[in-house]
């Protein structure tokens, strides 16, 4: 199975329109939305095209490919415009070997685990700042974000596929990092 992971769209529509086009390339089964879907948030600048209402039609369309988690911008007035749940903070995507835990990274991080075992792979997003490595006994992975990059990293998103996850550029298609899971 090929996963997409996407974060921190903030209401762009450029962004969303560019996800969903490299989604519709890319042969990924589910669609892996890391929160803050809508809103820009207070900290920071308004996103190129920003267009809340309309990147939630976009998104609407591929709402039975997509599994979403609840960011920290993210509200119950956001949920009233998507067609897909976005509330949960976290959920599980359960590979033959290995549990993927996916959640936006205000509540859980690298630095704030959720109870998970060995091999098992924290996706998470907030940061904004791509990263791909095991760390102790675990793989933790952020994919960047596609529409407010942070850190000098070009707008990104991730792959999972062949047991790699994939941090890849927006721009050029590029892998920026990767890292292997176990099983």
């Amino acid at each position: 199975m090929k996963l997409m992971f996407a974060a921190d769209i903030h209401g762009s529509l450029t962004a969303t329109q560019r996800l969903l086009a490299a989604f519709d390339a890319s042969g990924a089964t589910w669609l892996v939305l890391l929160g803050d879907l809508l809103y820009h948030g207070p900290r920071n600048p308004l996103p190129d095209e920003y267009q809340p209402a309309e990147v939630a039609s976009q998104l609407n369309h591929y709402a039975d490919r997509i599994i979403a988690v609840r960011g920290n911008c993210d509200s119950e007035v956001d949920q009233m415009l998507l067609e897909f749940p976005i509330t949960a903070p976290w959920q599980q995507i359960l590979l033959e070997k290995t549990r993927i835990f996916v959640t936006h990274g205000h509540l859980f991080s690298p630095a704030s685990r959720p109870p998970l075992c060995h091999d098992d792979v924290l996706v998470y997003g907030h940061t904004h700042v791509p990263h791909a490595e095991r760390v102790d006994d675990m793989v933790c992975f952020n994919p960047g974000s596609v529409a407010l990059p942070k850190g000098g990293f070009p707008a990104s998103y991730g792959v999972l596929e062949d047991k790699i996850l994939r941090v890849v550029s927006m721009e050029a298609s590029e892998t920026i990092a990767q890292v292997a899971i176990s099983h």
